[in-house]
């Protein structure tokens, strides 16, 4: 793949090199991973920053990451309308630099509730950097392919999650928590120079749409109407519920309840790397099986380890060796989930992508921000909340995906093109 644009004179005017698929699959996921990164390099430092600015309920400090959540879901709203208006790039742009001063303010803070307010707003800033990469690429490739690309991006994004627990513990180390959102910036940084300068405009000029509320109305009620798409999008959201409310209750429950310490970023960065696995490996065999069969049969595993999580979570005899291995066989699952689950609920989009994406995002992020909160806030010192909550969510997916279905699954089909407005 190479995408050229017209040269323009000015440093923000899209570049005149052609950038290669490598590079722009490596770009991609670097700019998704900055949100994980925002999430998963805090885990470590919970514990110091809460007794820092004076927080005293365990379950509080959880906030730091859960209205970052929620603020990723009200933020996906906008991003793809703006985006479809604007260009892709100009907007990405702005949610990169709004990344860069709020970690920032971050760094800067004195207390808990401003530490909290400024997290939300990170979030509704990040919201920009997962919806528009999924924009950019169903830009250039549709269907399977698409599918496969999506899952090469997902394979560098969790990358990042694997590692950034232990840069998070390696910073704590040597200085405050504070210089965690120093490195936030610094990465956040680079990403944002290299878009400036190697990223070229993606959406066709004859493309571009108005933005108007009734596009982004219309936007959100195609997540609930077309029957093909909504199933995989609300079910995504369930799924990704329960990712959530492992992220949000995982240093207590894994690193204090299970007694790992000073192991849970490697256990943490092990879970991940299973994830990039799932993504790679998702990539060689959808071309072959396509997106929903190697999605379909991915979803009844992810039922049957959840039924047996919550079964040993029940019997009162779990412990960090027998939690470890399950919760990564669905986080593997989940994988495979993820890539092909977005790229068919955006198959019927071509010439509305931006708002397609936002629209499915806002539901996605917001529905499973606010499940993830509510999982973590339920956190009783072990892991029946969660366990409860992975079976609801896999249970619900499957439903969801029978009625987008029509009640048959691992059948191959191609939605025509369908514009929101």
């Amino acid at each position: 793949m190479n995408i050229q644009t017209p040269s323009m004179p000015d440093i923000l005017s899209p570049p005149r090199a052609t950038m290669s698929e490598r590079e722009f699959v490596v770009l991609m996921g670097l700019i998704q991973a900055l949100q994980a990164l925002a999430i998963d390099m805090m885990l470590p430092a919970l514990g110091y920053l809460s007794h820092d600015l004076g927080v005293t309920s365990d379950n509080q400090r959880q906030l730091v990451v859960g209205v970052f959540l929620i603020g990723s879901g009200l933020g996906s709203l906008f991003p793809g309308p703006l985006a479809d208006r604007f260009g892709r790039r100009r907007v990405l742009l702005i949610c990169l630099g709004l990344y860069v001063l709020q970690s920032l303010g971050c760094a800067l803070v004195s207390k808990f509730s401003v530490l909290v307010a400024l997290r939300f707003t990170l979030g509704l800033s990040a919201a920009g950097l997962t919806v528009l990469p999924a924009a950019i690429i169903r830009d250039q490739f549709e269907g399977d392919r698409m599918a496969r690309l999506q899952s090469v991006v997902g394979m560098v994004f969790m990358i990042v999650p694997m590692l950034a627990p232990s840069l998070g513990q390696a910073v704590l180390l040597v200085a405050s928590w504070r210089w965690i959102f120093g490195m936030m910036v610094l990465l956040s940084g680079g990403v944002s120079l290299w878009v400036l300068l190697r990223l070229p405009e993606t959406l066709s000029p004859q493309f571009r749409q108005a933005v108007h509320a009734a596009t982004l109305l219309r936007s959100l009620t195609m997540v609930f109407t077309h029957r093909a798409t909504s199933g995989y999008v609300i079910g995504m959201a369930l799924l990704m519920g329960g990712v959530f409310g492992y992220i949000n209750s995982t240093q207590q429950l894994v690193a204090e309840h299970f007694g790992a310490g000073k192991m849970f970023p490697l256990i943490f960065g092990g879970m991940a790397l299973t994830m990039a696995s799932s993504n790679f490996a998702n990539a060689r065999i959808v071309m072959r099986f396509g997106a929903r069969a190697v999605s379909h049969c991915a979803l009844l595993a992810y039922i049957v380890i959840s039924m047996m999580q919550l079964a040993l979570a029940l019997s009162g005899y779990e412990t960090l060796w027998s939690f470890v291995p399950l919760m990564t066989l669905n986080m593997c699952l989940t994988g495979f989930l993820g890539s092909n689950f977005s790229a068919i609920s955006l198959q019927p989009f071509a010439r509305n992508a931006g708002a397609a994406a936002s629209g499915q995002a806002f539901v996605r992020m917001l529905l499973a921000s606010s499940l993830g909160a509510l999982v973590g806030q339920a956190f009783d010192g072990t892991a029946r909340p969660l366990a409860a909550m992975l079976l609801f969510s896999g249970l619900g997916a499957l439903g969801l995906v029978l009625i987008s279905e029509r009640g048959r699954l691992f059948q191959a089909r191609v939605e025509p093109a369908t514009p929101i407005a």
